[in-house]
C-alpha cells in the first residue's frame, strides 16, 4: 500500500477531494520567471501573407502580442484557481518559421511575489495563438495550434526547472 509520501499532493484538491484556492498568504514573495513556448502551423502562402503584412484583418503579430500580454495579466479571470498577480513584466515573441512553416510563439513573465507565474507563460502563449489563428482562419482553416509548454521555471520553493531535448 502507498504512503502519502508516496503520492504527489494535489494543492488545488482539499481533503474532501473538492477544489480549493491554495492559500499563499505565509509563503515569501520572491522573484518568479515562467517561460513558455508554442507553434502555430500552416501553409507557406499564409505564412507569406503574414511575412508580407497583407492578412485582411491587418498586423497578425502585433495583435496576437498584444493579445498574449492582455491575456498573461488576465489570467486569474480565465483559470479559477489562479492567484491575482501584480506582474512585473511580460515580453511575448513571435517568430515566423518557413521551415515549419508557421509562428513559434514564446512567453517570458515575471513576478515577485508568493507564488509562480507558469499560469500566465501558458495562458499568454495559447491566446497569441488563438489570435493567430482568429486572423487568418479566412484564408485557412487547417491552421494548427501545436506544442504548448513550459520551457523554464524560476523561483519559489520548487526552484529551477528546465525543460531538456530528449
Amino acid at each position: 500500500m502507498a504512503s502519502k509520501k508516496d503520492k504527489p499532493a494535489l494543492t488545488h484538491i482539499d481533503v474532501k477531494g473538492e477544489a480549493r484556492m491554495v492559500d499563499v498568504s505565509a509563503k515569501p514573495a520572491t522573484e518568479r520567471v515562467a517561460v513558455a513556448e508554442g507553434q502555430v502551423v500552416m501553409t507557406k502562402a499564409t505564412l507569406a501573407l503574414i511575412e508580407g503584412g497583407n492578412a485582411k484583418k491587418g498586423d497578425v503579430l502585433g495583435t496576437a502580442r498584444i493579445a498574449g500580454i492582455m491575456a498573461a495579466k488576465r489570467t486569474s479571470e480565465l483559470i479559477p484557481l489562479c492567484h491575482p498577480l501584480a506582474l512585473s513584466k511580460v515580453t511575448l515573441d513571435i517568430e515566423t518559421d518557413k521551415k515549419l512553416p508557421g509562428c513559434r510563439v514564446r512567453a517570458s513573465v515575471k513576478v515577485s511575489g508568493p507564488t509562480g507565474v507558469e499560469m500566465e507563460a501558458l495562458t499568454a502563449v495559447s491566446v497569441a495563438c488563438l489570435t493567430i489563428y482568429d486572423m487568418i482562419k479566412a484564408v485557412e482553416r487547417g491552421v494548427r495550434i501545436e506544442g504548448i509548454h513550459l520551457v523554464e521555471k524560476k523561483g519559489g520553493k520548487s526552484g529551477h526547472y528546465l525543460v531538456t531535448d530528449t
